[in-house]
């Protein structure tokens, strides 16, 4: 049976290692200690509990319903709107993301300089969540 360091739980369940921690603490999720007295969460016990997670809605955030799985967190740096179309930019750290997109999503989203959001890429295209 494979085990999970709790970081690799906290990254699979979308939380921070601190939450997960908490949560084994708790007893919410049982672990055990390796030989070399890192604590483990065994595979099974991990899915249960993400399972369980999902159909409480209790990991704390707003759950982000989507496809797209590269996900750029970051700020607007630059909103170029035209008649129908606008342009975004998005500094996520290193990384420059532009999209194009309707004015009216734009609107919708209340995109503007200094907003913080998330840039989702899938393939070529640049999909952009509010934060």
């Amino acid at each position: 049976m494979q085990s999970y360091t709790i970081g690799q739980a906290a990254r699979l369940l979308g939380v921070s290692p601190d939450t997960a921690r908490r949560w084994a603490d708790a007893g919410r999720v049982a672990t055990h200690r390796d030989e070399g007295g890192r604590r483990l969460i065994d595979g099974r016990d991990l899915a249960a509990f993400s399972t369980e997670l999902a159909a409480s809605g209790a990991a704390g955030e707003e759950v982000s319903y989507t496809s797209v799985r590269n996900a750029f967190p970051g700020i607007v740096t630059a909103v170029k709107l035209g008649d129908v179309a606008a342009q975004v930019e998005i500094q996520a750290g290193p990384h420059r993301l532009v999209s194009l997109l309707t004015r009216e999503a734009v609107e919708e989203l209340g995109l503007e300089v200094g907003v913080e959001a998330v840039a989702r890429v899938k393939s070529t295209n640049v999909h952009i969540d509010r934060a």
